[in-house]
């Protein structure tokens, strides 16, 4: 009984005490009086991880987009039949929780966050400032998270932006600066930190290369002069590597309980066409056995005409995309190669365009654990795979776009900026034949950050699938 009254006391004294204060009523008791650096980074990676890698920004949007998977079943998106509704986790996703926490970190103490965390944070905020521009052109930048209704900044000034930020991050990084945990993709090794850094810069630089050309190639030329360095090999990707349920990749656990996406039959021609040892990774055999080879879900169909390609007898995507631990690949190292062979073949830097060129498709065929040297070469020596320096786009483009398979965001950008391979939209696509060039806007812009967004609609062009980026506008 005595017990009992002391906690009816101190109850009583506790109401008292926090009634004054309504901030004390609406603490979260579970939650820390300061968010800890190591666990907002965790939590940055994997909500960046599955943002970039699950459903409404890949396989249901951008993957579509270019053509890597197909829809079999709720077509909608897979012919452009989308609102401004279809697209609001890239951007409410980007703001309110990544560049938010990475803000945390930035504006921490050196007690709180050494400048290693710094240099991170301010790394993962330019790529997911890249990821919102290259998705939807002019966007909140200067202003995000400053003001409730931010200005919009035009694609140039992200971009350029970016790379003064990524400078800044660099010269953050130092093996000796102090340690780093909750590092779920480089394991606190700041030297691969540094060498991602330079990755985003030249990645930029190939960004701003048809309207910028000057800029382009000093950001090109620092990236790659930079002590540095650049990822130089598959083992210092940037990815992030999932576990099993429910810390399964994205669509791994779509397939568990859905099945409306196959891989795109453009994939599968081009694969078959090219020989590609790549294609039993890519794809899975139809269910139907009697069918006996790889056959793609055609684009821009109906529900009815997707649905009688039939489920047993076309091929799903490939079991190494759906397996639970399979990790989502941010910037690889075939990448890299492919952005050094195109940065040489534009004069920017010195090299060999064609070695980087064979060198990219190699680390691809590497990074999904082909390595037979003879199946390499095989494949390299073949007339419609080997480099034309009279049309590196096209070359670059077409390998990329393949090498790029399962990264819908970046695959649609490059093949927007490369303007390679050549996609035609399917039958039942709803934009005239287009294939779509950007993400809408959220609508939720509209309402509550309505001048903000008419002034970038106004300066951008309207607000719709087929209005071409500045990146892009050639």
């Amino acid at each position: 009984m005595l017990k009992k009254l002391a906690y009816i006391t101190l109850f009583a004294v506790s109401l008292t005490s926090c009634g004054d204060t309504l901030d004390d009523i609406n603490k979260n008791p579970n939650a820390t009086e300061t968010p800890l650096a190591p666990y907002l980074l965790t939590g940055t990676l994997k909500q960046g991880a599955d943002l970039y890698w699950g459903s409404d920004n890949n396989f249901n949007a951008s993957l579509l987009f270019v053509q890597h998977w197909a829809k079999i079943q709720y077509t909608e998106p897979d012919r452009y039949d989308v609102s401004n509704t279809s697209f609001t986790s890239l951007w409410n996703t980007g703001y309110a929780t990544l560049i938010t926490d990475l803000n945390t970190i930035l504006k921490f103490s050196d007690q709180q966050a050494n400048p290693n965390y710094k240099g991170i944070a301010l790394t993962l905020r330019s790529w997911t400032f890249l990821l919102l521009t290259d998705a939807y052109g002019s966007i909140p930048y200067k202003e995000a998270g400053l003001k409730v209704t931010p200005a919009y900044n035009t694609q140039k000034e992200v971009y350029t932006g970016l790379l003064e930020d990524l400078k800044q991050a660099q010269s953050l990084l130092n093996p000796t600066s102090g340690s780093v945990t909750g590092d779920l993709a480089y394991k606190g090794d700041i030297s691969k930190w540094k060498k991602l850094v330079n990755s985003l810069r030249l990645r930029i630089a190939l960004r701003i290369s048809d309207k910028e050309p000057a800029l382009a190639k000093q950001a090109a030329i620092e990236a790659t002069t930079d002590a540095a360095g650049v990822i130089s090999n598959n083992s210092e990707t940037f990815k992030f590597t999932y576990t099993s349920s429910p810390q399964q990749n994205p669509a791994s656990a779509w397939f568990e309980t859905r099945d409306d996406f196959r891989i795109s039959k453009t994939l599968v021609d081009k694969l078959n066409e090219l020989s590609d040892p790549r294609l039993p990774v890519y794809a899975q055999l139809p269910t139907d056995q009697t069918v006996g080879k790889y056959v793609g879900g055609a684009n821009g169909l109906s529900n009815s005409d997707a649905n009688s390609q039939g489920f047993a007898k076309t091929s799903k995507p490939g079991t190494y995309f759906l397996t639970s631990s399979s990790p989502a690949v941010i910037v690889s190292y075939s990448e890299v190669l492919f952005n050094l062979s195109e940065a040489v073949a534009r004069g920017y830097i010195g090299g060999d365009a064609e070695q980087l060129y064979k060198n990219a498709i190699t680390a691809s065929f590497n990074q999904f654990g082909i390595t037979d040297a003879a199946t390499i070469n095989k494949y390299l020596n073949q007339a419609t795979v080997k480099y034309d320096a009279a049309n590196y786009a096209k070359s670059i483009g077409t390998q990329k776009w393949i090498a790029f398979y399962g990264q819908g965001l970046d695959a649609f950008v490059e093949w927007r900026r490369l303007d390679y391979p050549v996609l035609k939209a399917g039958p039942a696509t709803v934009l005239n034949g287009q294939i779509p060039s950007r993400f809408f806007y959220p609508g939720t812009e509209q309402s509550l950050n309505g001048t903000s967004y008419q002034a970038a609609v106004s300066a951008q062009g309207k607000d719709l699938l087929t209005t071409k980026l500045w990146f892009d506008a050639n």
